[in-house]
């Protein structure tokens, strides 16, 4: 199976191709913002980080951002620096270029004499990557160079027993294609670890998973003195029925489909192999789909039984529902609906397909409810955080 793609100068694939401009501090998005205003075709990537931090989240937004900059999904990128920030114009360049030798371009609000010149200087750096950009395109690509993120938020019942399950199965088919698919949100999987240590490739890859979902557990409870079992299932998810962290884990696990685990990444760690991996990651959505884009991810599927609007300024997102209530009412957010596998008008198997043919068509260039809806954010989950 193919989709049509663009091909990067290192090799990898991507299914958009995005002029991104970044601002490399807080300090400078201002300027990043008026320069995406006036060049027609951009995408504007928030940067809340840059200075200020310890050197070890240092060292992790560097490894997210450069990440996220260097997906498939991007043609080029820009970087606006103020000039006294502790991410420096050479840290971010090296650590992008490491992954990738896609154009790659930064300027300094201190070196351009100010905003007005470095908004005048950027505009004319990302117009000619925007001019660039229009002149690639689209070619076969195997389905085995997809990367498949796996999301889920806003869950309810629906979720575990209808939309995660497809999901799981269209894991299960671009895995046996070569693909690659990746699971994430670990404090989400406790209650569920004795599964996934049954799942590894190898017993050394079983144990690094159910050591990793206990090593959360513990943590989450040292570092705030509290189980999170209090707090998760959240609140909307009780309401919509769901019981227990457990339960809540068995359903969200089933995304994965029944394929055996290859290894397990550390959040936003670039993707270099086939098959299913686990990156450990926050549960919390926005931080989850930021670091697997940054490993390398060009699409996420995201379930949803209440209904969520986000998506990703870097990669389309797929939203997809076991409830068939919840894509009626919330149509504009929704990209697929699964509920017939509940009321028994189609199989689990042939939802599963028709999700395969729209995951293609998203990487052919349609477009996503969230694309539309331009509900694209970005988080960078701190190291020390276990949000």
């Amino acid at each position: 199976m193919k989709f049509l793609g663009y091909r990067r100068p290192e090799g990898r694939a991507g299914v958009r191709n995005l002029v991104v401009v970044m601002p490399g501090v807080l300090c400078s998005s201002s300027a990043a913002q008026k320069i995406v205003s006036a060049v027609p075709g951009t995408t504007f990537l928030y940067n809340h980080n840059g200075c200020g931090q310890s050197p070890s989240d240092t060292e992790h937004t560097l490894e997210v951002l450069s990440g996220l900059l260097a997906n498939g999904n991007v043609y080029g990128a820009l970087i606006v620096g103020l000039g006294c920030e502790a991410t420096q114009r050479g840290l971010y360049m090296e650590a992008v270029l490491a992954k990738s030798r896609k154009p790659l371009h930064y300027i300094s609000i201190h070196e351009e004499g100010g905003v007005g010149g470095a908004v005048a200087a950027g505009v004319k750096i990302a117009g000619g990557l925007v001019e660039e950009a229009r002149r690639l395109e689209r070619e076969e690509i195997d389905i085995s160079e997809l990367i498949l993120a796996l999301e889920c938020g806003g869950s309810d019942p629906t979720s575990g027993i209808s939309a995660n399950v497809v999901l799981g199965d269209l894991s299960d088919r671009l895995v046996d294609m070569g693909a690659t698919v990746v699971l994430s949100e670990t404090s989400e999987a406790i209650g569920a670890e004795n599964i996934l240590l049954a799942r590894g490739r190898t017993p050394e890859v079983g144990r690094r998973l159910r050591e990793m979902v206990r090593k959360w557990d513990r943590d989450i409870k040292e570092q705030t003195g509290a189980d999170i079992r209090l707090t998760n299932p959240t609140p909307g998810n009780i309401a919509a029925g769901l019981t227990t962290l457990s339960e809540k884990s068995l359903g969200c696990i089933h995304k994965s489909g029944t394929r055996p685990f290859e290894g397990v990444l550390a959040s936003g760690e670039y993707i270099r192999g086939h098959g299913l991996y686990y990156m450990d990651t926050t549960a919390y959505d926005c931080g989850s789909i930021t670091a697997k884009i940054a490993g390398g991810a060009q699409v996420v599927a995201f379930t949803t039984g209440m209904g969520n609007p986000l998506g990703s300024p870097i990669a389309p997102v797929i939203k997809i529902t076991g409830n068939r209530a919840t894509f009626e009412k919330h149509n504009d957010m929704i990209d697929f609906d699964t509920s017939a596998s509940i009321s028994g008008e189609k199989s689990v198997c042939e939802l599963s397909g028709e999700l395969l043919d729209l995951t293609v068509a998203v990487c052919g260039g349609r477009e996503t409810k969230a694309e539309i809806n331009e509900s694209g954010v970005v988080f960078v989950n701190q190291r020390h955080s276990c949000g």
